[in-house]
């Protein structure tokens, strides 16, 4: 491999490659749905071939035979020469995921390890036509000869002394009958010399049709086999196209056989060489562009003259996310400053001052939602990998189900994205296995043999609602207090008194399952508790809904990013702190003496609802335990999923802004505390963790 290789070129490879195999998987899943789609069929060659041309550029020779060997098996089923089945798609996934176990290696530097032998004679024997009757083939106006010589060869790359006969016929010293040995042959730079820039250029304008060369019109009829004509009818200023790029990787990789090896078949059948035509697609899929291509596009601009099209500006650039992360934290010191400035201009009588503030606080909204913009990812990173998942567990568990998606372009942190992953994962693992029947059950019950998991996401406010739901067998809240009770997590009678939305979380409690048997899916209890610990970390909300043979519904809500957190400022004696926004529910001034007392607890009612009340200033406040209750006192109702509890306090501040600092060394580990901010009037405050808080305390 060539890890010499110029390391801009490599990382435009990692980062194309990496988005095409990304969309791959998806794609090759809803091929499985409609095996007929041409549109569909063509996207995923273009996807291995582009993978392939870049891999190849590169000297990948192991990513280029896995790539290859797929790419023919795709070129057969555009060409209606065989139909997609679920035999061939396991091979083909499996060989997705072989190549990105190689693309992974190659990310990490490491030579990649070449693919078993036996999936590539596997994808080699699916590269066969079914049989001789072939169905009449789409309009591909490229001949199958070009592919047939690509099978044959070892590996499809063009060697080295190929390539400078190649550059020979390109510097004028053409080749005796357009055959001659690389080792006759005479390279001006001598042999083992890399190619220049100019000679790249050469080629490119060759191909293009733009530059004429001193030995190719003398010797038209004997290269013509070997070199792409030039195409009079383009215009000399125009850039090269991506179907023409493509034609180029295909020449250098051998795809439509070498410069010299690919002619003397078809002149010995008394044909010329067709020139390479550029398959038609629907959409093409970016490409690793070599670098040397860039002064081309300038050059042909500059003498095509006014007629020539500009070529197009640089619009992306690429920023190392640590850069962003420091360029968030700096605008959170802005925050504090801003909320800082607030308080001093509201006690300011200075109207001018009172104006600048209302400024600053103006742009600095608009560099907070701008900075955060920058960070803010598709949740589709999450949720393209979900169709391999469902696909491949349905297949493992004989079952039949439909894959639903919705809100994929939803934006959120990418901290949250990457922290998503795994909860996510566990949740529709568990849809698949725990809540859809198989399929005869289905049917027996009146149901479609094909179970439905939809996964959606949208915007709320400055929250993200994630919801995961399948039509499957729901949840029994008997069944759910009778486990709780084996488990010793509640005694009989506690478990009577549970309600049926607190049976459904007893699924989030740490070893609690309801499988009866263990397999390598699930049935061990571990993963939703760790699930719902994950979304508590994230200042999220987890709350499931289900009805009994009906299906099952869990709603996720998290803030779009970790940052900068909405609070509501407190005050506990003449200390500050923060009750995360997403927590409160309702405020309200409460009567004291109006409290009822339930299992010994305190307890408020409101609306017909009972609410377990916590003095948290006794947990919180030093001294405080022994201080006499008052008649009247602020109520905040907060919310943990389904839970609701009632905190006292003294004295409500308002909504603010925070920046969330960690705990220092001494204070870290604290129970009930998520972090530290500065208040605007100068204070530290510290961040309440509501669920850390009832744990410890309550």
């Amino acid at each position: 491999m060539a890890f010499d290789a110029d390391e801009e070129i490599l990382q435009d490879f990692l980062v194309e490659a990496g988005e095409i195999l990304e969309k791959l998987s998806e794609q090759l899943v809803d091929l499985e749905q409609n095996p007929d789609d041409s549109d569909l069929l063509n996207a995923i060659f273009r996807g291995f071939h582009t993978v392939k041309g870049g891999a190849g550029f590169l000297q990948l020779d192991a990513l280029v035979s896995c790539c290859h060997s797929a790419e023919n098996v795709f070129d057969t089923l555009r060409n209606h020469k065989r139909r997609v089945d679920s035999e061939l798609m396991d091979v083909v996934l499996q060989a997705l995921d072989n190549v990105n176990a190689m693309f992974d290696q190659v990310r990490s530097r490491e030579e990649p390890t070449p693919a078993p032998a036996e999936l590539i004679a596997a994808l080699d024997q699916f590269a066969e036509p079914e049989g001789t009757a072939a169905v009449e083939p789409v309009a591909v106006p490229q001949d199958q000869a070009p592919n047939s010589a690509a099978e044959g060869e070892q590996g499809g790359d063009i060697t080295d002394e190929e390539f400078e006969q190649l550059l020979d016929a390109l510097d004028g010293g053409k080749p005796e009958g357009g055959a001659e040995p690389a080792g006759e042959s005479d390279v001006s730079e001598g042999n083992g010399d890399d190619i220049t820039d100019d000679e790249f250029e050469a080629l490119l304008d060759e191909l293009h049709g733009k530059g004429q060369f001193a030995g190719v019109p003398e010797s038209a009829s004997a290269d013509e086999a070997s070199e792409p004509e030039p195409d009079g009818s383009k215009a000399a200023g125009d850039l090269i196209t991506d179907d023409e790029f493509e034609a180029l990787l295909d020449d250098l990789h051998g795809k439509g056989g070498s410069p010299t090896g690919g002619a003397s078949a078809q002149e010995e059948a008394g044909e010329p060489k067709a020139e390479p035509v550029p398959q038609p697609q629907p959409a093409p899929q970016p490409k690793p562009k070599p670098e040397p291509a860039k002064p081309v596009a300038a050059r042909s601009g500059a003498e095509g003259g006014a007629s020539a099209p500009a070529p197009a500006a640089e619009t992306t650039v690429r920023v190392d996310t640590k850069r962003l992360d420091d360029i968030m934290n700096m605008v959170g010191e802005l925050v504090l400053v801003r909320n800082r400035l607030q308080r001093l201009g509201a006690e300011s009588e200075d109207e001018q001052m009172q104006k600048a503030v209302s400024n600053l606080d103006v742009v600095t909204t608009d560099l907070q939602s701008a900075v955060m913009q920058t960070r803010m990812q598709p949740i589709k990173k999450v949720f393209g990998r979900f169709p391999r998942v469902v696909r491949d567990l349905a297949r493992n568990l004989k079952k039949e189900i439909n894959l639903v998606m919705h809100g994929e372009d939803t934006d959120l942190d990418k901290n949250l994205v990457e922290a998503l992953a795994d909860p996510l994962v566990h949740l529709v693992r568990n849809s698949v296995d725990h809540g859809i029947e198989a399929p005869d059950v289905r049917e027996a019950a009146g149901k479609p043999r094909v179970g439905r998991v939809t996964l959606s996401a949208e915007q709320e406010g400055d929250h993200i609602l994630l919801v995961i739901e399948d039509d499957g067998a729901g949840m029994d809240p008997e069944k759910l207090r009778q486990k709780a009770v084996e488990k010793g997590l509640y005694d009989q009678d506690a478990a009577d008194r549970l309600t049926p939305t607190e049976c459904y979380n007893l699924i989030f409690a740490a070893g609690f399952s309801t499988k009866e048997e263990i397999s390598d899916v699930s049935g061990r209890g571990v993963g939703m508790d760790v699930v719902k610990t994950k979304i508590g970390q994230l200042n999220g909300m987890i709350n499931v809904e289900s009805a009994l043979g009906k299906g099952s519904r869990i709603v996720i809500k998290v803030p779009l990013t970790l940052a900068i957190m909405p609070t509501l400022m407190i005050m506990l004696g003449d200390q500050s702190f923060a009750l995360p926004l997403v927590n409160v529910v309702e405020i309200f001034h409460l009567d004291l003496s109006k409290t009822n007392v339930v299992d010994g607890r305190e307890c408020i009612v409101v609306r017909d609802k009972v609410f377990p009340l916590f003095h948290i200033k006794r947990w919180l406040v030093k001294g405080a335990a022994g201080e006499p209750q008052p008649e009247n006192a602020h109520v905040v109702i907060v919310a943990m999923g389904t839970k609701r509890v009632g905190f006292v306090v003294d004295q409500l501040v308002g909504q603010e802004e925070v920046v969330i600092k960690p705990l220092g060394r001494a204070l870290q580990g604290t129970p009930g505390m998520a972090g530290a901010t500065i208040t605007g009037d100068g204070r530290i405050a510290l961040i309440i963790d509501v669920p850390s808080l009832l744990q410890h305390y309550g």
